[in-house]
């Protein structure tokens, strides 16, 4: 039996907000009718004209688009007014700084009584226990919200969920990833989320680059930022599912090139732990090195949002982070 096809919105439409739309152009049952950016939004509920949003250059909006664009100060207040009868689920591709502007963005479609699915990308751990205090609330719309449901955290965390199963005792979650882009442009706030994890700087500090000063700082590390102790809400995640008892167990860490698309190191996601006869022993989950970091992020964010729209529509309403379930698969 053939599935109707959810009406998807999507929220962003830079690199990842782009690379969605590409990926929902080939899943038959996502059906894209609406996606904003900062300046404008494009809606069409017979679907919207996917190769006039991919030809669209960087410094052009959404709203140059004939017929379906239109200009607007408050895009995503205009996805809003669409209403819950038009949208089935809503993707949020849109920057994590600063750590209030995803849970402030939820709290409109909450106050307008938006009853739809949602899922995210989010990564920092500050930012995502914002999220979960909106529980409450949603539920009242009747709304579900699967957060955290990217790569990292997400897809790895959802692995690290499954390896735990081996063990009476989790000792520590590892994941270190790596992501190659041919040019930092393409990915510009995830570009600035991983600056403000660096030592010497912070949320505030990375906000406040400019293009030409993200410029020098990549020019003195020749394209690569390497990150360590990262904040990656991984381990409430893991915390909330009972992998670890102390979130100070899981590490997350990676490197980034931004002058070339190969990744410099695979990703890997490695769980120790004491089995039930006392041995050591460790999981590793490692990400092929041909898929990129959209793949890995908007894929499972996809599937999360299917699982999404799943929960709601069997009457389970509030947030929900990416360990508590398993993503569908979307055809």
């Amino acid at each position: 039996m053939s599935e109707t096809a959810m009406r998807l919105a999507i929220l962003g439409a830079g690199g990842l907000g782009k690379a969605a739309v590409q990926i929902v152009s080939q899943k038959r049952s996502l059906h894209l009718v609406a996606i904003c950016d900062s300046r404008g939004y494009a809606y069409n509920p017979s679907g919207l004209d996917v190769q006039a949003i991919m030809k669209l250059e960087p410094d052009q909006s959404l709203a140059g688009i004939p017929g379906d664009g239109k200009a607007s100060t408050d895009s995503i207040g205009e996805i809003i007014k669409l209403g819950s009868s038009e949208i089935d689920g809503v993707l949020i591709a849109l920057p994590n700084l600063p750590n209030e502007f995803i849970p402030g963005i939820i709290e409109r479609f909450i106050e307008a009584g938006f009853e739809t699915a949602f899922s995210d990308a989010l990564k920092r751990t500050s930012a995502m226990e914002q999220m979960f205090r909106l529980t409450p609330t949603l539920k009242q719309v009747k709304s579900t919200y699967i957060t955290g449901a990217g790569a990292s955290p997400g897809l790895l965390t959802t692995a690290a969920v499954l390896a735990a199963q081996s063990y009476m005792e989790v000792e520590a979650v590892d994941i270190w990833w790596g992501v190659g882009i041919s040019s930092w442009e393409e990915y510009k706030a995830t570009v600035m989320e991983d600056i403000a994890h660096l030592p010497e700087y912070n949320l505030e500090k990375a906000e406040a680059m400019s293009d030409e000063d993200v410029e020098r700082l990549l020019d003195a590390r020749d394209g690569k930022l390497e990150l360590h102790n990262m904040e990656h809400a991984d381990d409430l995640l893991l915390e909330l599912a009972g992998v670890v008892d102390s979130r100070d167990k899981v590490r997350v860490g990676g490197i980034i090139d931004t002058s070339n698309a190969k990744k410099p190191v695979s990703t890997t996601m490695t769980l120790t732990g004491k089995t039930y006869d006392g041995k050591t022993s460790s999981h590793r989950f490692i990400l092929g090195d041909e898929t990129c970091m959209a793949a890995n992020v908007i894929g499972p964010a996809l599937g999360y949002l299917k699982r999404a729209r799943w929960l709601k529509d069997n009457g389970l309403y509030g947030i929900y982070g990416s360990s508590q379930f398993m993503p569908m698969m979307v055809g």
